[in-house]
């Protein structure tokens, strides 16, 4: 199933600014006064998207930290490579369909969801794997919340300025909101990239662009419902019941005794 993404709407606070941040330019960063008033909205605008959410992105955000703080616990789940399924392991998959499963589960019309994008002249080729949910109970539109279970990792990057990483530092690890939040959040982080990198007089990866990590979450997607564990090799580790023992007693009784029909037990 092909899914499109939606304009932003006036519930969420964005950038007043109109501006390509993927264009480059030779202006400078500015005096003092400018950066700390750049950083400064950048900092009310993300707190402002974090924290105004609605009652659907509340339940489906306590819904999924459940679900993954019982995987996290239940240490009698792996995976096909014998990986212990947690939010940083290497088996992404496995965690993502144990969470849709929980989500479905609980009555949310969860999919693992694919985005898959070609190179072009300002990006390269990439995909990405996450989660959403379609609400239908809103009359006038379906309602769809992203949820990525490794969000602030995604925008964290090395030689980074204090101020960049103190936007960074705001992002939840796991990250459940609308897609018109997620838009702004995207582009908040994408101006912090460029203006720090501008700031370090360095080059910034065509993979920190703004198109590049919308096209993450925002560009068509694939959505698939199934949680079948064996389309990637899941399974649980189960042992094996021991066997009783007889003792020696109970079998020189029985050797003895050919015609008598006993029982033997283990003796402990």
């Amino acid at each position: 199933m092909m899914f499109a993404t939606s304009s932003s709407s006036d519930e969420f606070q964005s950038n007043e600014m109109e501006l390509d941040l993927d264009e480059d330019d030779d202006e400078s960063v500015g005096s003092v006064v400018e950066n700390k008033s750049f950083w400064d909205n950048q900092h009310q605008i993300l707190q402002t998207n974090l924290y105004r959410t609605g009652s659907l992105e509340s339940r489906l955000r306590n819904a999924t930290k459940e679900a993954v703080r019982d995987i996290q616990q239940n240490t009698k789940m792996v995976c096909s490579c014998s990986t212990q399924i947690t939010v940083r392991s290497t088996c992404r998959n496995c965690l993502l369909l144990q969470v849709s499963r929980r989500l479905q589960n609980a009555g949310y019309n969860s999919a693992i969801c694919k985005t898959k994008w070609k190179t072009s002249p300002t990006i390269p080729s990439g995909e990405h794997t996450f989660l959403d949910v379609i609400d239908r109970t809103n009359k006038k539109q379906d309602v769809r919340v992203i949820i990525e279970l490794n969000f602030r990792a995604e925008f964290e990057m090395a030689k980074a300025s204090e101020e960049y990483n103190g936007l960074v530092r705001k992002l939840p690890e796991v990250y459940v909101g609308k897609v018109e939040r997620l838009s702004n959040i995207i582009k908040v982080l994408c101006m912090g990239a460029k203006r720090c990198m501008k700031e370090n007089k360095m080059h910034l990866g065509p993979w920190r662009k703004h198109k590049y990590m919308e096209a993450k979450w925002l560009g068509p997607c694939k959505r698939d419902t199934s949680t079948t564990f064996l389309s990637i090799g899941y399974s649980e580790v189960m042992m094996p019941k021991p066997k009783a023992k007889a003792s020696l007693l109970t079998v020189d009784l029985l050797e003895k005794l050919p015609n008598m029909h006993c029982t033997a037990v283990e003796v402990l």
